[in-house]
């Protein structure tokens, strides 16, 4: 006798169609690489390769609906979030469209916040394990929204970081929450309010990557990164110097390598598929259950912070976030930052937002065109 077919309801909130965004869904294979037939990894992508995969307000909404399609799929067995192109996973919000919309509007940046909350809690929500495939870059809001997901591999090339106080706001979208349980209060401290860039190598020693793959391929062979420390070296205070950048010969050596050399992210999709096919291997309600309760201590602190953080980010908007993108936005390559000195000094002698102060800190230089 023949089983019943149930007609299967559709959870979806909507279809998913915006520049910007892709999803695919791949087959799923076993560890010896055989199709598993009718079962599927989903890959979302942020595609905005032109702006380093920054997401703008439409960008946003359909990374929501894709995760919540993604969680919803009875097919899919992990989610991969990753970006287009070699040069970046993603640099965060596009700051394009926050200097020229949102600054100097708290309400309407409130109500983005509201989206970008969201977008972080659908990724800690979803059903699936979710893989971030760092392609490139991971800085600002792109290092919270990878730092939601459940586990990350990296191309060795891809630097980490935030860009809350250089460039005029907090990382309060997830970083505040999730750096200090992923790894300790100190390297939090540094990552969150120096806002210096760190290598692959370095995410990996500190437990922010779950694993790093080689990218650079020279004469056919893959090598490590040229531009870090990439063996266990001490510097003259017994510090471990692994991932740290190098310098002197040492870097001109590296940088010369880098030239000669080739992306190819080939080593990254194994690593990401090898992920992917272990936990195909797993009982699926077990591997959901177990991703929900490690991911307790980050949706934990996420949730009793956001509702707070969205309405600091979105008064900011009208002092420091609106110089700070400002400046980023307009400003040249080499300088995107205000003129800090200047700034802290108006303060100190008790000038107001509300005047020439916001114009008298920004790069002397602009942007031709």
């Amino acid at each position: 006798m023949e089983a019943k077919v149930r007609a299967l309801k559709n959870h979806d909130l909507a279809e998913i169609s915006v520049p910007g965004v892709r999803v695919e869904k791949r087959p799923a294979r076993t560890p010896d690489g055989k199709t598993a037939e009718g079962l599927y990894n989903a890959w979302i992508w942020l595609d905005n390769p032109q702006q380093f995969n920054s997401y703008t307000t439409e960008m946003v909404k359909a990374v929501i609906l894709a995760f919540r399609a993604a969680s919803n799929a009875r097919d899919v067995s992990c989610v991969v979030f990753t970006g287009t192109g070699d040069k970046a996973f993603c640099t965060g919000g596009n700051t394009k469209e926050y200097a020229e919309y949102y600054a100097g509007h708290p309400l309407e940046y409130r109500q983005y916040m509201r989206l970008f909350n969201d977008m972080v809690s659908a990724i800690l929500a979803c059903d699936k394990p979710v893989i971030c495939r760092v392609n490139g870059m991971r800085i600002g809001g792109g290092q919270e929204i990878g730092m939601a997901c459940d586990f990350t591999v990296a191309q060795d090339l891809a630097r980490f970081g935030q860009a809350g106080p250089k460039h005029g706001s907090a990382p309060i979208g997830g970083a505040t929450d999730f750096l200090p349980v992923i790894v300790g209060a100190e390297r939090a401290m540094v990552a969150g309010v120096l806002c210096e860039p760190f290598s692959a190598h370095k995410a990996y020693h500190w437990g922010m990557v779950s694993d790093i793959v080689p990218a650079l391929k020279v004469d056919g062979r893959f090598v490590a990164n040229p531009l870090v420390e990439t063996s266990r070296m001490f510097d003259e205070y017994g510090r471990l110097v692994f991932g740290e950048p190098k310098t002197g010969e040492a870097l001109k050596e590296g940088k010369a390598l880098l030239a000669k050399g080739a992306v190819d992210l080939a080593l990254l999709d194994a690593k990401v598929e090898e992920l992917c096919a272990k936990l195909l291997l797993t009982f699926p309600d077990c591997t959901t259950k177990t991703i929900e309760e490690l991911r307790k201590p980050k949706l934990e602190a996420w949730n009793r912070n956001k509702e707070d953080a969205r309405a600091w980010l979105a008064l900011n908007m009208v002092t420091e976030a609106r110089a700070g993108f400002t400046a980023f936005n307009e400003g040249t390559k080499d300088d995107r930052e205000v003129d800090f000195i200047a700034l802290r000094r108006s303060l100190a002698r008790g000038e107001g937002w509300v005047g020439p102060l916001h114009d008298a800190i920004q790069p002397k230089a602009k942007r031709k065109g």
